[in-house]
């Protein structure tokens, strides 16, 4: 007994024939070219519909365009990630533009055989998150197609960025911190020895800007970084470093919240309490900095608003491949919770 046949792909003639149309109609109305009236474009889509085809993207790419977008991510569990996916998907809601995702592991390698492979199978742009390949890399691969880069502060004339004001959502932690009256002020930042990486990534403007609001506040014999990685793990053995010292510092900035998760579990672990013995605070207001177990205070620096430009300067890159760059910088702001509070408290 031969195997049933597979069901045979709907095609383009297929909807032709249902709508009654000739093929160069069809064609117009998915392309959305002009030369289509509303009355075909409504029966087309009916058709479409009543037929359930699917255009085939590798035929789509050879006519100029394959209506997906490319996300890298450099860590799929930072919780943070998702918000500024959530605002890409959000943008493109309304567009015929769907979205892949790829992991970039925190590494060279690994983002170069995630953007390579999104290049061979003929996406119309790229949005790289924190990326950390080279900047002749990041150039390459805007130069090849539509780019944005969200988390780097450096300037390109080949790609959009998108970045929030490290910087200033450290100040506005030491600031607060300092207004509690904490003076040993501690920070977690990830370790990084690329000169281009240190000048551009967020983690080493949250440094800086810690280091310069110690500074302006007359604590800078106060100053204490701790290298670690932007990682609950690397939380949890940083804390444990600070927290075997005989004079503990009596609050922690951690440069984003998953950092912040170790710390609280190392705090716990050593039978002490936040902010009793510790206040900490965390960078990226993420959803379990809200949970009322953790009540987390975090700078809150607008992870769907960042995706939401990243779409928006991209879909504008797509329509237009030699307009200017552009870079958009978002203001960030501190939402305080229970994790701080005065020295002792």
């Amino acid at each position: 007994m031969e195997p049933p046949a597979s069901p045979r792909r709907v095609t383009i003639v297929d909807v032709a024939r249902h709508a009654q149309v000739s093929t160069t109609a069809v064609s117009k109305v998915l392309r959305n070219a002009y030369g289509a009236s509303p009355e075909m474009r409504a029966k087309v889509r009916r058709a479409i519909d009543e037929l359930g085809y699917r255009p085939l993207a590798a035929a789509r790419g050879m006519r100029g365009r394959t209506y997906t977008i490319g996300v890298m991510l450099p860590d799929i569990r930072n919780p943070f990630f998702p918000e500024i996916l959530d605002g890409i998907t959000g943008c493109l809601e309304d567009t015929d533009y769907q979205v892949l995702l790829g992991p970039g592991c925190n590494g060279e390698k690994e983002e170069l055989r995630v953007t390579e492979a999104m290049i061979d199978r003929g996406m119309d742009g790229l949005v790289l998150v924190a990326p950390v390949s080279s900047r002749d890399r990041l150039d390459h691969v805007a130069s090849v197609l539509p780019t944005v880069v969200v988390g780097r502060h450096g300037h390109s004339p080949v790609y959009d960025t998108v970045v929030d004001d490290d910087a200033a959502g450290a100040a506005l932690v030491v600031e607060h911190l300092a207004g509690l009256g904490h003076r040993r002020i501690a920070h977690f930042e990830h370790h990084e020895t690329d000169p281009t990486r240190t000048a551009e990534m967020p983690n080493a403007q949250r440094a800086d800007g810690y280091r310069r609001a110690m500074r302006n506040l007359g604590l800078d014999a106060e100053t204490d970084v701790v290298s670690t990685t932007y990682t609950q793990q690397g939380g949890y053995l940083g804390a444990k470093e600070l927290l075997a010292r005989a004079l503990r510092p009596t609050a922690v900035f951690a440069g984003a919240d998953i950092v912040a998760m170790g710390v609280l579990e190392a705090v716990d672990e050593a039978g002490l309490s936040v902010p009793g013995d510790l206040s900490v605070a965390g960078y990226d207001n993420t959803t379990f900095a809200a949970l009322g177990p953790i009540s987390l205070t975090s700078v809150d620096q607008a992870g769907r608003e960042i995706g939401r430009n990243a779409a928006r300067l991209l879909l504008e890159r797509i329509a237009d491949r030699g307009k200017p760059s552009v870079q958009v910088k978002l203001s960030p702001t501190l939402v305080e919770r229970r994790t701080t509070a005065r020295p002792g408290a």
